[in-house]
């Protein structure tokens, strides 16, 4: 065999691919190419990175290789190329293109897209809105986009793994997946909400909803019909408490009674606010709610049961990973579309339905000049594309190595956000039937997050032909949407931590049991969520995580990818896969443009800060101080998990060797320097605990012999017994040179006389 090319070095890369570890193609081709020209069969029963077959030609395989990669290029794949071989098909594909698409599409478009996005056009300027929304959509949202799905694709390996790009900016993978937990907690617990409405729909065939009437023993004396709401103050209703149930509508699905206080001089007057029957169907009976984050009070059983069959179909859905994923994401990701357009049909044939639709797409361009319209636009883009929170790197782990990623990110990023403005159109043409009903501006009506989905829309719903049918399509449709985007969710934290400790996880048995533990510990900690003040902790974590973590996420992954690995090894990483390098469009949102934005971002979002709120409710100081902890969690693994690193890899001895004086360090004129090294020779050599070795000077040097302190000071003693006075460079011994074979070290011996001092031979 050629240039000593043997077997063992077939396994040591056979090792380095199962470690996951880079290797150079270059030399690898060149060893396969010597074995085939020299007629070289390689044998083994463990090892089979090449199967040399004696048809195969040295110029066959020149032809398959050539071309591909240049010399000393890098890259980590499957050289067996006939079948998978057992590590990727532990890890799992995806069964098709469509599969990777559709649970794309399913995991960006969310509860978010039908109960968020809608709000904020109402609220930033309607029709105006999509304006600094498409802008940010091209600007940041897909540059993250189809970074994420190309970085993950290239590496094949989960959100934390991936990071062997830049081991000490591994706690950028860790964040990732944090962020990924916390709103895998709370996302199945808005999930167990929207299958109690969907059970209740079931069960309310033969009675009817049981949030139409104020006549259940949930209600108060505070609750108002909406037969009241569509009359002028009849049967004792005055036209005060008319206008507050009016009001009423806007308040979300998780107002407490709180009361209105009218102070004159000498007299408190107190005005409770009314609601209607839906309000209180979400607040006394779904929600069991406390009046305020001090009173948690114990689980509601109806959630905590919910909560627990939520956690059981995911489980069921993703107990196999990515292979039975793959097969429930074409119904989760299609299914909403139908029932969204079943749905608009409907909407738009409803009386004051254009109305609605006028309200939701007029433009108000003066909202434009306000720059929280633009911080919306941005953080509206994270949520909504899941970006920056280690899904889509988990997702696009799992393509095969040349699939075309920035044909998948632009279709799925279209498509969400094209959902959201779909989905708007829908919500607000029964907003504007809503409003037609109740005689009011569709602004009294319009509402966001679960006001709009468990309190405006059921009460549209209840005032629908056959109103059992369409509540249970539209809470259908949201179960279909939440899970969708959670099965990913949590997949992505699955294959994160599968990935980084591979090696505890080495049979299917021991990665399903790994997969039940995760699942049990996470509905386990959301089961606090589900208490009569879970509500107040769901908003908190909620407000937490939706936006200063995912903003500092995405804006340490563009440095680290384009300024720190740099943008032209990333390129060229993009070129090896898709056949091109990305574009100068790219090159500049990934380096400039993007960057700069979520710095604006971030800087625009501290100077509008508000604490969070829940209806008007303030949260205590102790429980805003919790929030902040939750946001700032994620963020400091990126700085602690470096610190960390650092230290145990050497850093923190280097930083002690940086801190100490140098050799020359001494007072400047000769004879204080000749007492200053008269007095280091008096001073005892101690042993440094740590090497076990002897210090020589205060600056550190060690005495590389093994010599104890007591030879070591009889020696210091009898050369300040000479009578000549000089500085002289000695050798050391013999045994010196053994512990450190890489040089010779020398040592500073003193010899004093007042009479003959050479300052030339002072180091």
């Amino acid at each position: 065999m050629e240039d000593g090319i043997t077997e063992d070095r077939f396994k040591q890369y056979e090792e380095a691919l199962r470690r996951g570890e880079y290797f150079d193609l270059a030399s690898l081709f060149e060893t396969r190419r010597v074995l085939v020209s020299t007629d070289t069969p390689i044998k083994t029963q463990d090892y089979n990175v090449f199967q040399v077959i004696e048809e195969e030609t040295a110029s066959e395989l020149e032809e398959q290789t050539s071309g591909l990669l240049s010399p000393g290029r890098q890259k980590s794949v499957d050289i067996d190329s006939t079948e998978p071989d057992e590590e990727d098909e532990g890890r799992g594909a995806w069964g098709g293109k469509l599969q990777f698409i559709f649970t794309c599409i399913g995991y960006a478009v969310g509860l978010g897209n039908v109960w968020r996005f809608p709000y904020l056009c109402y609220k930033n300027g309607g029709g105006a809105f999509l304006l600094p929304y498409i802008i940010m959509l091209a600007l940041v949202g897909l540059p993250l986009f189809f970074m994420e799905l190309s970085f993950g694709q290239f590496a094949s390996l989960g959100p934390i793994a991936i990071w062997r790009i830049n081991p000490l900016l591994k706690g950028l993978g860790y964040a990732m997946v944090i962020v990924s937990w916390l709103i895998g907690i709370y996302y199945n617990v808005i999930i167990s909400h929207v299958m109690l409405y969907l059970f209740a729909s079931f069960a309310s065939i033969p009675t009817g909803l049981p949030w139409t009437t104020c006549d259940n023993w949930w209600n108060t004396p505070n609750c108002i019909t909406p037969k009241y709401l569509r009359s002028n103050g009849t049967n004792g209703t005055n036209p005060d408490n008319m206008t507050s149930s009016i009001n009423s509508l806007n308040e979300t699905a998780t107002s407490f009674g709180y009361l209105i206080n009218t102070t004159g001089v000498g007299i408190t007057r107190n005005r409770t606010i009314e609601r209607t029957p839906a309000e209180e169907y979400y607040n006394y009976y779904v929600l069991e709610m406390s009046d305020s984050i001090d009173d948690f009070g114990s689980i509601n059983w109806k959630l905590a049961l919910c909560l627990l069959l939520a956690w059981i179909i995911v489980l069921v859905c993703l107990i196999r990973g990515i292979q039975s994923l793959g097969k429930v994401v074409y119904f989760t990701a299609l299914f909403p579309y139908v029932i969204l357009t079943v749905l608009f049909i409907r909407g738009v044939t409803l009386e004051g339905a254009i109305d609605g639709i006028i309200f939701y797409l007029k433009p108000d361009f003066s909202r434009l000049l306000d720059p929280r319209v633009w911080c919306d636009a941005a953080t509206q883009i994270f949520y909504s594309l899941s970006a920056c929170s280690g899904g889509l790197i988990a997702m696009a782990s799992y393509n095969k190595f040349d699939n075309n990623c920035y044909r998948d990110s632009l279709i799925v990023a279209l498509i969400n956000c094209a959902t959201s403005m779909y989905a708007g159109l829908v919500i607000f043409a029964i907003l504007g039937f809503i409003a037609h009903e109740k005689g009011v501006a569709v602004a009294d009506v319009v509402d966001e997050g679960p006001g709009l989905a468990f309190v405006v829309y059921p009460e549209a719903i209840s005032q629908m032909p056959a109103p059992q049918l369409w509540a249970i399509c539209f809470f259908f449709m949201m179960a279909t949407l939440g899970f969708g985007s959670q099965f990913s969710i949590v997949e992505c934290i699955l294959s994160a931590l599968s990935d980084e400790f591979v090696g505890y996880l080495k049979s299917r048995w021991q990665s399903v049991l790994f997969r039940v533990v995760i699942i049990l510990a996470t509905f386990l900690l959301g089961l606090p969520m589900v208490t009569k003040g879970g509500i107040y902790l769901l908003t908190l974590v909620d407000y937490s995580v939706s936006g200063f973590p995912l903003l500092f996420v995405g804006l340490a992954e563009l440095i680290v990818l384009n300024h720190i690995y740099k943008y032209n090894k990333f390129a060229d990483n993009i070129k090896l896969m898709l056949g091109q390098p990305p574009n100068v469009y790219w090159k500049f949102c990934w380096m400039y443009v993007s960057p700069a934005i979520i710095v604006l971002t971030i800087f625009f979002n501290c100077v509008f800060y508000k604490p969070p709120d829940l209806s008007g409710y303030q949260y205590p100081y102790w429980a805003q101080v919790l929030g902040w902890f939750i946001a700032l969690w994620p963020i400091a693994m990126i700085p602690g998990y470096f610190i960390v690193k650092y230290c145990i890899g050497g850093g923190f001895e280097l930083m002690v060797t940086s801190m100490k004086p140098l050799p020359e360090w001494g007072p400047a004129n000769i004879e204080d320097k000749k007492r200053y090294f008269a007095a280091l020779a008096l001073r005892p050599i101690t042993p440094d605990p740590r090497t076990k070795t002897k210090k020589f000077f205060d600056n550190g040097d060690d005495i590389p012999s093994k010599r104890t302190a007591d030879e070591a000071n009889a020696t210091w003693s009898k050369s300040l017994e000479s009578d000549k006075c000089s500085i002289s460079l000695v050798e050391n011994n013999a045994q010196a040179e053994k512990n450190k074979p890489k040089g010779k070290h020398k040592m500073l011996r003193i010899h004093i006389d007042d009479s003959n001092f050479d300052e030339t031979n002072v180091v």
